[in-house]
């Protein structure tokens, strides 16, 4: 262990630490083995990395490690601040994304300079796995001959081709914005989840899309990835990008991977995922094996799609009811102290309304670097997301009761407490509950998308099914979502009915 700890400091260019680390290491060998260190791992929401994540993952586990998951975050930047606030202990990171998008230099510089620039940040830059996963254009092979197509160059004169890309690589310095400027391209393109592309590129609705040189559908689709020939793109090496404080005996066991994946290795395991012939954690265990590092006859079965589908639906009720329940211990009391003041009501509705115009997933990422990951921050924002409905549904409800029973309720000498009580809320009661409806209904929807910020619920499989383009692993997700809003809807409905009275729900309480 020693001497492997030592070969991974020199690699990182960190010499003058081989005394720290074999006193770290000496003292650590006499911490009880029985209790074993909690390492949480991320990755993107893209098939690779989360794939990368699921080897890292079991890599560290067969080394005595215990292991959280909180795998497919929504984007660089999601998993970046995650790492930074210490919601995740590591997660895949590509050396040119690194460099040029998160530390803002203009070459990719070697692992000893990059980890010298990762060092006042509290991380580390673990050895390269051994392949470069640089980005590519790609398009239909026979369009491209047809075309003549060969390189990037080539598409100056096909000012007509459409261009669908991630959105990621269309704000990115070292994507779109550059690489414009760099080959003078003059289309426009299209923003596109970055797992539809290929079915859209395949469907013919655009032309080109970015893509990874080592993805699994590159062959499987027919696509051609055109040729960088003036060299635009920088060297993606694929590395564990951690936390300076991972225990040094984790960083050990990351850095026992260095080297043992290529591009050609790379894109066969990506597209046995691709091609449904076993899942993450299916195909990291098979990597394992052929490593050696996990007995041939040790198996593991894959598990089914809808295994976690109880645990999911669990989840996303728990983040709909929360939020809700927080809403409303909020909004109908803010509702009634600001309804009787015009001033102060539209001050409240301008916030509430201002809040709802953030997009969802924006302000989910806004959430990062104030609460982290997880839970929380997905119970805040969907709480935000639902006080514009209940706190407008309440004021309008409030101020539209009858002035003349108002006027009535005074002269029986009621207080403003009994008129409240026992006038104003009965009254307003069937808007109240329209906009609680309402704000649940927003929730259920808008809950799938806290998947992006490792809050589970039912768009995890929804995020995984867009990343392998898996439209069954979509439905898993879509359909129980679109059924639990349905029975809201009648949950309330048989609410009204259990708890309104008829004639304020506009049913007549006699009949003729």
């Amino acid at each position: 262990m020693l001497l492997q700890a030592g070969r991974l400091w020199c690699r990182l260019g960190l010499k003058g630490m081989m005394p720290r680390l074999i006193l770290g290491l000496l003292l650590s060998g006499l911490v009880s083995a029985a209790q074993a260190q909690l390492v949480t791992i991320g990755s993107k929401m893209d098939s690779e990395g989360r794939l990368l994540g699921e080897i890292f993952a079991q890599k560290l586990e067969l080394d005595g490690f215990e292991v959280r998951r909180q795998l497919g975050l929504g984007s660089t930047s999601v998993a970046w601040q995650a790492l930074l606030n210490g919601d995740v202990d590591l997660y895949p990171e590509y050396t040119g994304t690194l460099a040029l998008s998160l530390l803002g230099q203009e070459t990719t510089p070697e692992l000893a300079e990059l980890n010298s620039l990762l060092a006042p940040r509290g991380l580390m830059a673990l050895p390269a796995l051994g392949f470069n996963n640089t980005y590519a254009l790609a398009m239909q092979a026979e369009l491209a001959q047809v075309r003549q197509i060969m390189t990037i160059s080539d598409l100056q004169d096909h000012p007509d081709l459409r261009l669908g890309l991630s959105h990621e690589f269309i704000q990115r310095q070292d994507g779109w914005l550059g690489l414009r400027l760099a080959y003078q391209l003059p289309m426009m393109p299209r923003g596109i989840e970055h797992g539809l592309a290929y079915e859209a590129v395949q469907a013919g609705r655009i032309h080109l899309t970015d893509a990874y040189s080592t993805d699994g559908d590159l062959q499987r689709l027919n696509l051609r990835l055109l040729e960088d020939d003036r060299g635009y793109f920088p060297q993606y090496l694929a590395l564990p990008l951690v936390r300076a404080d991972l225990p040094l005996a984790a960083q050990v066991s990351l850095s026992a991977l260095a080297g043992r994946l290529s591009e050609e290795r790379m894109q066969a395991l990506n597209a046995r995922v691709a091609q449904q012939e076993g899942s993450f954690a299916q195909v990291a265990h098979d990597f394992l094996v052929e490593e050696g590092w996990i007995e041939a006859d040790q198996r593991q079965i894959s598990g089914r799609k809808w295994d976690k589908l109880g645990q999911n639906l669990l989840e996303h009720i728990q983040l709909t009811f929360l939020a809700l329940l927080l809403a409303c211990l909020v909004g109908l009391p803010l509702a009634v102290l600001v309804y009787r003041s015009p001033r102060l009501a539209q001050g409240v509705l301008y916030t509430a309304g201002l809040l709802q115009t953030i997009p969802s997933i924006a302000l989910l990422a806004l959430m990062i670097p104030l609460l982290g990951i997880g839970f929380l921050p997905a119970i805040v924002a969907l709480f935000l997301y639902s006080l514009l409905p209940i706190v407008r549904a309440a004021i309008t409800a409030l101020l539209t009761v009858n002035p003349l029973l108002v006027q009535v309720s005074l002269g029986m000498g009621m207080t403003r407490s009994e008129q409240l009580r026992h006038v104003l809320l009965p009254l307003a009661a069937p808007n109240l509950l329209v906009g609680i409806k309402t704000a649940a209904i927003i929730n259920i929807g808008t809950a799938t998308l806290a998947a992006f910020i490792g809050a589970g619920g039912l768009g995890e499989p929804i995020v995984t099914g867009l990343a392998l383009n898996d439209h069954t692993l979509i439905l898993y997700g879509a359909i129980p979502a679109a059924l639990l809003a349905i029975m809201t809807e009648l949950a309330f409905h048989l609410a009204e009915r259990r708890w309104i009275p008829a004639h304020l729900r506009g049913v007549p309480s006699t009949r003729l």
